[in-house]
Formats: C-alpha cells, sequence, structure tokens
C-alpha cells in the first residue's frame, strides 16, 4: 500500500513539474524545436488548448500550450 501512495504522488509531483514550467505561445516567439516528446490536441471543431512537450537543441524538455482548431473537425 505504501508502494503505491508513493508512486501517486510521484505522480502527481512529476505532472505539476510539467505544469510549472507550461509556456503559453504568443505570435513571434521563437521556438527551439529539436524533438517533439508528446502532443495532445482539443477534440471536435472548436478551438481549444493544445499542449506540445519538446526537447529544445540541448535537450532541455519544455511544454508548450497554444491555441488551435481540434483534431476532429471535417469541415
Amino acid at each position: 500500500m505504501k508502494a503505491i501512495a508513493c508512486l501517486l504522488a510521484l505522480g502527481c509531483s512529476i505532472d505539476l513539474a510539467q505544469a510549472e514550467t507550461a509556456e503559453h505561445y504568443h505570435y513571434g516567439m521563437q521556438l527551439d524545436i529539436a524533438r517533439i516528446v508528446s502532443q495532445t490536441l482539443p477534440q471536435g471543431c472548436d478551438v481549444g488548448e493544445a499542449r506540445l512537450v519538446y526537447l529544445d537543441s540541448l535537450g532541455e524538455r519544455h511544454t508548450l500550450i497554444y491555441q488551435r482548431i481540434g483534431e476532429n473537425c471535417n469541415g
């Protein structure tokens, strides 16, 4: 039971660390994206928040939040 609690606590702390370093994209922002780790896109046809986790040319991990239309829009 202790092991499960530790794993849950670790998982929460990782999510919090990523959330604290997330950066909101603004027009003209210079990005150094060497490799995409993961991408989360909004659903449907509405504009929503997308999240991009990537590594820069120095291997540092970044999280970028930006607005885009959903991935399931057939219009």
